[in-house]
């Protein structure tokens, strides 16, 4: 399969986009010409059924020509400051460039704890879900208004890799200052050539990447390799491709350069197979026979099938579904806290929200969440 195809064929695409390609190095204004041909391109993705998430820097250094900061060497406060401001003049742009097609950009921040701590992992990616659900766009920056050096990820390239994972996403796309990796740097070695897919991140494809831009892994290639290995890991493809073109996204479409890290699972495999493998289950989900029935229908377990809970959990929490033999049939992310579960368990979705006196999900455990131990 092309890179045209790969592209083309995919469901669910978070774009990265650095700095460097929004903000003019000269003036340290938004590169609004640019920012419109990008968006095209999304639109056109949109168009062929794509869901699009696009996470985006840019918010310090817009920030920073604002408030007259110099580039480089600034404080942690001064950055944070830089952020605050910049993020207005950000949200407003992705504002004004989808609505020309039409389209609805959703502004979300996240802090590396985010995506680290389980409820608030469990929080943002409902929301993003939500988000994509009602087709809006959400455009996903890191919170250097709050993030301290202790707890940031200090690039997207990670962080889009978090997200690719965070919403199941099959494809991640880094928009980047170069066509892809390279044998060696193109800079200094006149035979580098492009490698244009990587199926397996090896000792060799590190030695390509070179060093960390700062020496501590925050920067260039090797952070793009960290988020391919994220992004594999998900059951994603990953592509890094050219961000000094207009319309960047639409140049891989048409078979342009870039280097495609390929995965072997899908993304709701990768999934499952965490859920089933990866986590200890802390409590245990006694339910009737139509549950049973529902589950091995590929439906999500509602709380009027579950007849007796065990264990203590909280919302998000690993917990086994139990036939009501006792044998265990399945296994997922539990959607309310051990007290909440035990009020609403054997009661029908609809009373939920006057049981707990607010409006839950609908399922006990969502069948996104879920996987099946026995076939």
């Amino acid at each position: 399969m092309d890179a045209m195809s790969r592209l083309g064929e995919a469901r669910r695409v978070v774009v990265k986009i650095g700095s460097a390609l929004l903000v003019e190095q000269a003036t340290g204004r938004l590169d609004h010409d640019w920012l419109d041909t990008l968006i095209d391109d999304v639109a056109e993705l949109r168009a062929g059924g794509a869901e699009v998430v696009i996470v985006s820097s840019g918010a310090i250094a817009l920030g920073r020509g604002t408030l007259g900061l110099p580039r480089h060497r600034a404080k942690l406060e001064e950055s944070q400051a830089a952020a605050a401001v910049g993020q207005v003049t950000l949200a407003h742009a992705y504002q004004r460039s989808l609505a020309r097609h039409g389209l609805v950009a959703a502004q979300v921040l996240l802090t590396l704890n985010d995506t680290e701590e389980r409820r608030r992992y469990l929080n943002a990616r409902n929301t993003l879900t939500t988000l994509i659900q009602k087709g809006a766009v959400p455009v996903i920056n890191e919170n250097d208004t709050v993030a301290t050096s202790e707890i940031r990820y200090g690039d997207n390239d990670r962080l889009a890799a978090r997200v690719t994972s965070m919403v199941s996403a099959d494809t991640l796309v880094l928009l980047s200052d170069v066509d892809g990796l390279y044998t060696a740097s193109p800079e200094s070695d006149p035979d580098a050539a492009l490698v244009p897919e990587v199926h397996a991140i090896t000792a060799e494809i590190e030695a390509m990447a070179g060093k960390p831009v700062s020496g501590v892994g925050t920067g260039g290639m090797v952070t793009k390799l960290e988020a391919a290995r994220i992004a594999l890991g998900a059951g994603a493809n990953m592509a890094i491709a050219s961000g000094r073109v207009a319309h960047p996204l639409r140049r891989i479409l048409q078979d342009g350069p870039s280097t495609w890290f390929l995965g072997s699972g899908s993304p709701v495999a990768e999934r499952k197979r965490w859920i089933a493998g990866a986590l200890v289950p802390v409590g245990r989900l006694m339910v009737d026979d139509g549950a049973v029935e529902a589950l091995d229908k590929g439906r999500s377990l509602l709380p009027a099938g579950v007849s007796r809970i065990e264990g203590h959990f909280a919302r998000g929490d690993t917990v086994s579904i139990l036939a009501p033999s006792g044998v265990e049939i399945a296994r997922g992310l539990v959607a309310y806290d051990r007290e909440d579960a035990e009020r609403i368990a054997g009661r029908r979705s609809g009373e939920i929200e006057t049981i707990l006196g607010w409006r839950g999900r609908d399922e006990m455990v969502h069948r996104d969440d879920l996987v099946l131990i026995r076939s």
